[in-house]
């Protein structure tokens, strides 16, 4: 059976309290399930950001229904144990609404501004699986004791204990990460792949029907007979015309007007009006399963019509 829609926001933009109070109400009347915050300390890529479990736990005090979530807390700049902590309270404190994003961290640039090691991507990747395994033991309210090659933990419990474990949340591009996520995430945003210089692959064939196909088939190999959620950060283009709006969408990224066809198919693309973008997520959630979309807060109010087709 199709897992039903969720739309998330992400506050990539957001500069203050005021204005995280206000795009946190907004999102709840609009109707969309989640506002997710990114986790930098440098402007880029994005500008610079708001401490997110300080200011999801703002948020949660200007909303009722609005789910919370990180989207994603770089794993090397907490301990687990300390991020378990962390994620335990939040969720006490909101009424059970966090959703903890984790991933390997990726950003080369922060991490040396820093002045943090960047390891070698299989060892940033070791340790995420590790910590996803003592969150999610520790967050489920069981005693934990855990041996790895990165972390150890001897009998601890978390306080205060989760009602119900906040749901792991893992974005992830390449195979190993990929099926990381499927044997430990509720939810698992399929992306591009990261590159080792520490940016993200703009290649067109990471957007292909093929490579994603692909993507969500490592998934769930490695989910087995769990039932994990899919997910991708998308940012919609608004048009009368379909087609001529993906050969606009081709130019902008540089694929060249040859490639609207390509920008029609690709599961991470959505161009045309409300009602063709709400087509296009139905045939892709029956095709590869995607049912949750966040989309960037500038466009909060622009993808807003969508919602309501799909819910």
């Amino acid at each position: 059976m199709n897992r039903n829609f969720r739309f998330g926001v992400v506050g990539e933009s957001i500069r203050s309290g005021a204005g995280l109070a206000d795009t946190a109400r907004r999102a709840e009347e609009l109707g969309y399930d989640v506002l997710v915050l990114r986790d930098h300390f440098v402007a880029e890529p994005f500008g610079e950001q708001l401490a997110p479990l300080v200011a999801l736990a703002s948020a949660a005090s200007v909303t009722s229904t609005l789910r919370l979530g990180t989207m994603v807390l770089a794993n090397d700049y907490r301990h687990p144990v300390v991020l378990a902590k962390e994620a335990a309270t939040f969720d006490h404190l909101s009424g059970g609404r966090f959703e903890l994003g984790v991933g390997a961290g990726w950003l080369r640039d922060e991490y040396e501004a820093a002045g943090m090691p960047f390891d070698a991507a299989g060892v940033r990747v070791g340790r995420l699986e590790e910590s996803l395994r003592v969150l999610r033991s520790l967050l489920s309210g069981q005693k934990t004791t855990f041996t790895g090659d990165h972390y150890r933990v001897d009998g601890l419990t978390v306080f205060p204990a989760p009602e119900r474990r906040p749901p792991l949340v893992v974005g992830a591009g390449r195979r190993r990460m990929l099926g990381i996520a499927g044997r430990h995430a509720d939810t698992v945003g399929v992306l591009p792949r990261a590159r080792p210089d520490g940016t993200i692959s703009d290649e067109i064939t990471e957007r292909l029907p093929e490579t994603i196909a692909r993507k969500v088939g490592w998934v769930r190999e490695a989910a087995g007979d769990r039932d994990v959620e899919l997910s991708m950060m998308v940012t919609p283009t608004f048009g009368p015309d379909p087609r001529r709006t993906a050969a606009k969408v081709a130019v902008l990224r540089g694929w060249g007007t040859s490639a609207a066809e390509l920008v029609l198919d690709m599961p991470s693309q959505f161009v045309g009006p409300p009602e063709h973008v709400a087509e296009q997520m139905l045939a892709r959630r029956d095709r590869y399963g995607f049912s949750y979309y966040q989309v960037p807060d500038a466009m909060m109010e622009q993808f807003a019509p969508v919602i309501p087709l799909l819910t």
